[in-house]
C-alpha cells in the first residue's frame, strides 16, 4: 500500500491517545497510512471514498460509534470497519456485527492481532475490487465472465471457469485435489473421486497452446499449480 494515495488510508477512531498511537505506529511501520479522526470525521471520509478502512472505538467520549456506523450501512457505505471495544460479552460482539462492523477485537489485545485483522480486512477488500485475473497472456475477466488467450475467446463451463479463477487467485502455489474439492466443489468431506482430475483435463485441453507446456502443471504426489512461466 502505498502512502501517497489518500483513499487508501486507515481512518482510526480512538479516544485513548496512547493506544491510538501504538496502533498508528505499527501500521505505518508497515506502510499503511494513518489518520485519527472523531466518529463523524471518519463517517465523512467513508461516505466520500476517502478511507480504505475505519478502526473505530465503541465508545467514543461516551458516544456510541455503532449508532453512527448503522447510519452508514443504511446509506449504502461499504467501506469495511474494524470495531475495537472494551465491552466483550458475547452479545455485545453480535450487536457489533449486526450494526455493519466486519470485525470485533475486544480490549485489551495484542496490536500484533489487530494488525492481522486489518491486513485481513484489506485483502478482502483488495479481493472483490478485482476484476480481472491474469497469467501470462490468459486473461479472466471476472465481470463479463470471460476468459481470453492471446487475445482468442474461450469458452468455458461454469465449473470449468470456477475452476481456473481459483488457480489463478493461487499462482505459484500449490493446489492440492482436498482443496479444490473443498472451495470449489464445495465438499467439506472426504470423497473418493477423478472428478477433479477429469475437469482439469478438460480445463488444459480448452487453455493451453500446442506447442507450450501446460499453465497447470503436476506437482508430483502433492497436487497442482498455475505456472505462467512454465
Amino acid at each position: 500500500m502505498t502512502t501517497s494515495n489518500r483513499a487508501q488510508s486507515i481512518v482510526l477512531v480512538e479516544d485513548e491517545s496512547e493506544l491510538a498511537n501504538e496502533i498508528r505506529i505499527e501500521l505505518e511501520r508497515l506502510g499503511h497510512l494513518v489518520r485519527t479522526a472523531s466518529i463523524a470525521q471518519a463517517a465523512d471520509a467513508a461516505r466520500v471514498g476517502d478511507a480504505a478502512l475505519l478502526i473505530m472505538d465503541r465508545i467514543v467520549f461516551g458516544e456510541d460509534s455503532l449508532a453512527t456506523l448503522e447510519v452508514l450501512r443504511r446509506e449504502g457505505v461499504k467501506v469495511p470497519v474494524l470495531v475495537i471495544s472494551a465491552l466483550s460479552s458475547i452479545d455485545e460482539r453480535v450487536r457489533g456485527l449486526r450494526a455493519g462492523g466486519d470485525d470485533y477485537l475486544a480490549k485489551p489485545f495484542a496490536i500484533v492481532e489487530l494488525v492481522a485483522r486489518v491486513e485481513a480486512l484489506l485483502r478482502r477488500l483488495e479481493d472483490v475490487r478485482t476484476t480481472k485475473l491474469r497469467a501470462g497472456d490468459l486473461e479472466m475477466d471476472l465481470i463479463e465472465q470471460k476468459v481470453y488467450r492471446g487475445g482468442t475467446r474461450i469458452d468455458l463451463l461454469p465449473r470449468e471457469f470456477k475452476l481456473l479463477e481459483y488457480f489463478l487467485r493461487h499462482q505459484g502455489r500449490v493446489i492440492t485435489r482436498a482443496m479444490l474439492l473443498q472451495d470449489v466443489w464445495q465438499y467439506h468431506f472426504s470423497i473418493e473421486t477423478n472428478v477433479v482430475d477429469v475437469h482439469i483435463s478438460n480445463l488444459r485441453k480448452k487453455i493451453d497452446v500446442r506447442g507450450v507446456p501446460s499453465l497447470i502443471v503436476n506437482i508430483r504426489g502433492a497436487g497442482f499449480m498455475l505456472n505462467a512461466n512454465a
